[in-house]
């Protein structure tokens, strides 16, 4: 018999008592309403067998609808306009068209919160630790260190969780979370290590669950730190590291050398050349050439963070620094960060050495890929290069894929030429579930849907590679993170559990107009948040506004960057840039 229900039992046990003894606590919920007085005129003699005068009904509260509106289209983001026309209905006028446009909404980092809790929770920190969502399940407790506590949310408007709770754990090392599914303490892995594929096939207990998610490694350098401002010792470093080494010592059969920073699945991903071939002579003369015969000191910067894109990630980022002293000179120590603040100085490009990171995708589109890390207003590669995003802008307006395509040729030769960073691998994963985890699954676009899962002990126990950096999506760009706010946040449109098709969600339908520069999103009725709130226009307005206006007073979250409103839409009223 499997033991997580009764440490669960106890984990929350404990917590209630600790509630009790406090007082109460701040569960999410609002509290029940307090007993209604009697009106003031009412006679205090008046019989007993007499009814007392109907009161008469409160008017109700009249709507007033709200508008995000730009000044103009000059901040060179992509909304011109988000106006609530009535309860239901939500209008977003774009400065340009946006082919992306429906893939982008159905992102979970784009998740809608009540109006009226984004403007209560004011930089309290409130939307850090306790999310209000719509969805499936609703926040219990998040126990520091050790797990998300999520139950089931009764009033779902959608299908209900089939288990009545969900929990969500972490591990950071492939072989420890496969010893907690071996021992029935959870009942799905994520990412299981390329050597345990066949250990996992063997067990009659357990089921492999590949992952198709479209993903890329990359090793990164900040071209504002020396030497790495010199495109001479950029492209030495890209030819003087053995992909396929990396590949066939450290991933699983599937996984493949990255040929371009997008993978192949992608449309437009792999237009233009393809990746330089290992040289580690070429490498040498062009490092001697910008200056460094014998190389030079630097660091390799990564976190020890189990991902799609890097397995064991102690390991490859050891093997780097092998093969940067054998094959370049380089001599590079190797540093673990904590995961928050590895994510954090990375992407703000404040790392002074080579890094491990990647990415998973988001949405089917190569905006996904190529917009989000070489937009002109990414900083994390340092300085930007124009030659790379200005066809990228024009690309992102073109709905055509054959017309856009030329200006994906352009960009990729760009990056080849410029490397602000090598593309290393393309990894295939899997999950594992117990069997009689029923509707155990995993997705190519989003995180798994925990309220499809049926566990004969009523309690669905996942385990991920890290725990979350904080519950607010908006702000954050971690995998670990939206994996948890999924389960309780929604957006207006979701994927379909096996593509990356959009389909209804919040929105029941979001149509553009004929030129793709106004997109109306049909809002669905009935639905509620956690806290018993109804769902309407004005939250949506308000939940875009508090992450593409930096002006607006809900402008505020855990780093500030509102990374994904910033690259994927653009964000008003940035301040200036000293």
């Amino acid at each position: 018999m499997k033991n997580k229900w009764y440490l669960l039992f106890a984990l929350l046990l404990v917590l209630g008592l600790a509630l009790v003894a406090c007082g109460g606590g701040d569960s999410g919920t609002s509290e029940e309403p307090a007993a209604t007085s009697a009106p003031a005129d009412e006679p205090a003699d008046e019989p007993a067998d007499e009814p007392a005068d109907e009161p008469a009904d409160e008017p109700v509260a009249e709507f007033e609808p709200m508008m995000l509106e730009a000044a103009d289209c000059e901040y060179g983001g992509k909304f011109s306009k988000i106006e609530a026309v009535d309860e239901h209905t939500v209008v977003f006028e774009m400065c340009d068209p946006d082919p992306a446009f429906a893939a982008k909404i159905a992102f979970e980092g784009f998740g809608i919160f009540p109006s009226e809790y984004l403007d209560a929770e004011q930089g309290s920190g409130a939307l850090l630790e306790a999310p209000i969502g719509t969805g499936p399940y609703k926040l219990e407790a998040w126990n520091r260190g050790d797990s998300v506590v999520m139950t089931r949310n009764e009033d779902y408007w959608g299908e209900p969780a089939k288990d009545e709770t969900m929990v969500i754990r972490w591990a950071t090392e492939g072989a420890t979370r496969l010893l907690e599914l071996q021992s029935g303490q959870v009942d799905q892995i994520f990412a299981v290590s390329p050597d345990d594929f066949e250990t996992v096939e063997a067990d009659d207990n357990l089921v492999l669950l590949p992952s198709a998610n479209p993903n890329v490694l990359y090793l990164a350098m900040t071209n504002t730190f020396e030497p790495f401002g010199d495109p001479l010792v950029r492209q030495a470093i890209a030819m003087g590291i053995d992909r396929q080494r990396i590949v066939d010592n450290f991933y699983p059969a599937g996984s493949i050398v990255a040929d371009y920073f997008t993978p192949c699945s992608i449309p437009n991903g792999c237009q233009g050349e393809a990746w330089y071939d290992f040289d580690p002579e070429a490498a040498k003369e062009l490092l001697a050439e910008a200056g460094y015969p014998d190389g030079f000191d630097t660091a390799i910067y990564y976190r020890d963070v189990f991902r799609t894109y890097l397995p064991e990630p102690s390991l490859v980022a050891v093997e780097f620094q092998t093969q940067l002293a054998e094959n370049l000179g380089i001599n590079a120590d190797v540093v673990v960060m904590e995961s928050g603040d590895f994510i954090e100085q990375s992407t703000a490009g404040n790392l002074d050495g080579f890094y491990l990171l990647g990415w998973g995708a988001d949405y089917p589109h190569v905006t996904n890929f190529l917009d989000y890390h070489f937009s002109q207003d990414n900083p994390q590669f340092g300085d930007p290069f124009s030659e790379i995003y200005e066809p990228l802008n024009t690309a992102s307006k073109i709905a055509d894929l054959d017309e856009a395509a030329p200006y994906y040729v352009e960009a990729n030769n760009a990056i080849r030429e410029l490397v602000p960073v090598v593309p290393i691998a393309h990894g295939a994963a899997a999950d594992a579930a117990l069997a009689d985890a029923d509707g155990a699954h995993t997705r190519p676009f989003s995180a798994v849907k925990g309220n499809l899962v049926d566990t004969p002990d009523d309690v669905f126990v996942y385990m991920q590679g890290n725990e979350p950096i904080s519950l607010y999506c908006a702000d954050e760009s971690d995998g670990e993170t939206f994996r948890v706010c999924a389960q309780m946040v929604e957006s207006l449109l979701a994927y379909e559990l096996d593509s990356g098709n959009t389909i209804p969600a919040l929105a029941e339908s979001c149509e553009p107009n004929e030129d793709g520069t106004v997109w109306t999103c049909n809002l669905r009725q009935g639905v509620t948040f956690h806290d018993g709130s109804a769902f309407d226009a004005n939250d949506v307005v308000a939940s875009y506004a508090a992450g593409v206006d930096a002006a607006n007073p809900n402008h505020v979250g855990n780093t500030g960057a509102f990374t994904y409103y910033s690259y994927l839409w653009g964000l008003m009223n940035a301040p200036a840039e000293e």
